[in-house]
């Protein structure tokens, strides 16, 4: 599948965008392991979150649904999973797939993990080799590389941790480890991270203590079944929030996003760079904090982004990228080194569809040089990388010619019906099977 999008247009309205992915994750994981039954509403319905869906179906959870964003779970608690009789294959999600070793290497049964080309060649040494030392035994192939091959040991301990890099993804596997683990768990984090488990345990009624950057658990506790109701993802929104600040005349309102303080720093790298964004009509909703974005047209001024705001905006930086490029000056990213081991090396990827486009830009080992000016259109590889696709979608609001973008299946991972969402705002994007 490919993009065709044309130049020019403008975004304009009020849309909803698909539930959070990190959120609707959690939700499966954590009904799951619950005593009754969970429902949830607003469950994203993309390619990532119905491999969790289907990890656990295959783990004897009975899961009804997904109808309209609606899913019921029949948790089976904390110690009712049941074999898979096949390895559990996880697709794109490299969320899945960290969270589960942290959770699978507790069970009393062994477990595979495998995933698509992509996620076969993301590393798992990250999580691997801190959940051993709890005493899990996970096999990795060559290089840290998946299959993950976990097996069941007598038990697990608690330890205390500091993390290398800021991850959620290890800190939330470590958590979910430390919920079966013998004493407590102790995860230091050197920067703030989304914290959706933490606040999700807390709202399945398990006790987490927070004090600033340390988290800990005990483990022995049990889940409660409860009510989840899943914001919209701003990672998702963050698109289209980049395409209505470069493009003229732009003015749209995204309704009900989680604005998580550990994911807004899209929203205040934006501000930075001199974007006209309004949150408004803020609300809680299962312990997640949402709100209303509307966001207009606005010139854009290069910073350098503050480091604080790395983890902040992670999986923001393929938008982010290109408002740098429409930005006068240069914008200056470093201390992000966690990109070149997403979905795709996302600051290579982004850098060479850049310089197709004409944009000057420099790629570092840890972040990127781009100077903002005019740019044409051109044939964009984005490496089967669902943000890239939906970022260079973007590019073509300001672009002198059309942009053809390659590959661009993996979207349906994260924001299932973003195609036809995009032409609804006013984007000029057609899709097509061939070149």
């Amino acid at each position: 599948m490919h993009y065709q999008v044309e130049p020019g247009g403008r975004l304009t309205g009020q849309i909803q965008v698909p539930g959070d992915k990190s959120i609707s994750h959690r939700a499966i994981m954590f009904g799951s392991l619950a005593q009754g039954v969970t429902r949830v509403q607003g469950f994203l319905e993309g390619e990532d979150a119905l491999s969790t869906m289907n990890a656990f179906r295959a783990m004897g959870v009975r899961i009804e649904g997904p109808k309209s964003g609606q899913v019921v779970i029949h948790g089976v608690g904390m110690r009712g999973l049941k074999a898979p009789s096949a390895p559990l294959d996880l697709g794109n999600s490299g969320t899945s797939m960290r969270l589960l070793a942290g959770l699978l290497s507790a069970q009393t049964f062994p477990a595979s993990l495998v995933g698509d080309g992509s996620l076969m060649r993301r590393p798992m040494l990250r999580v691997a080799e801190p959940l051993g030392l709890m005493g899990a035994r996970i096999h990795t192939a060559e290089k840290g590389y998946p299959p993950l091959d976990i097996s069941p040991v007598s038990r697990l301990h608690g330890i205390e941790y500091e993390l290398p890099v800021a991850s959620a993804q290890v800190k939330s596997a470590l958590l979910l480890a430390g919920l079966y683990a013998q004493g407590q768990t102790v995860v230091t984090e050197p920067a703030m991270t989304r914290d959706h488990t933490e606040r999700m345990l807390q709202a399945f009624g398990y006790a987490v203590e927070v004090a600033g950057l340390r988290i800990c658990v005990r483990g022995g506790g049990a889940l409660q079944s409860c009510q989840i109701d899943v914001p919209g993802d701003i990672s998702s929104a963050a698109f289209f929030m980049v395409g209505a600040t470069i493009a003229k005349d732009s003015d749209i309102t995204l309704t009900g996003v989680g604005i998580n303080p550990s994911r807004t720093g899209i929203i205040d790298i934006l501000r930075l760079m001199g974007a006209d964004i309004v949150v408004q009509n803020h609300r809680h909703s299962t312990g997640e904090p949402v709100a209303d974005i509307r966001v207009r047209s606005s010139r854009l001024h290069g910073i350098r982004i503050p480091l604080h705001l790395v983890p902040l905006a992670i999986d923001e930086f393929p938008a982010i990228f290109v408002a740098a490029a429409n930005a006068s000056g240069q914008t200056e990213l470093y201390g992000a080194a966690e990109l070149r081991v997403k979905e795709s090396d996302r600051i290579q990827t982004m850098a060479d569809g850049l310089s197709v486009l004409g944009v000057i830009n420099q790629p570092r080992s840890d972040g990127i040089l781009i100077e903002g000016g005019t740019y044409h259109g051109g044939s964009i590889l984005t490496r089967g990388d669902h943000r890239i696709a939906m970022a260079f979608s973007m590019a073509a609001l300001t672009a002198t010619t059309p942009l053809t973008i390659l590959d661009c299946a993996n979207v349906a991972t994260s924001f299932p019906g973003f195609s036809e969402q995009a032409r609804l705002s006013g984007l000029r994007l057609r899709v097509g099977d061939s070149v």
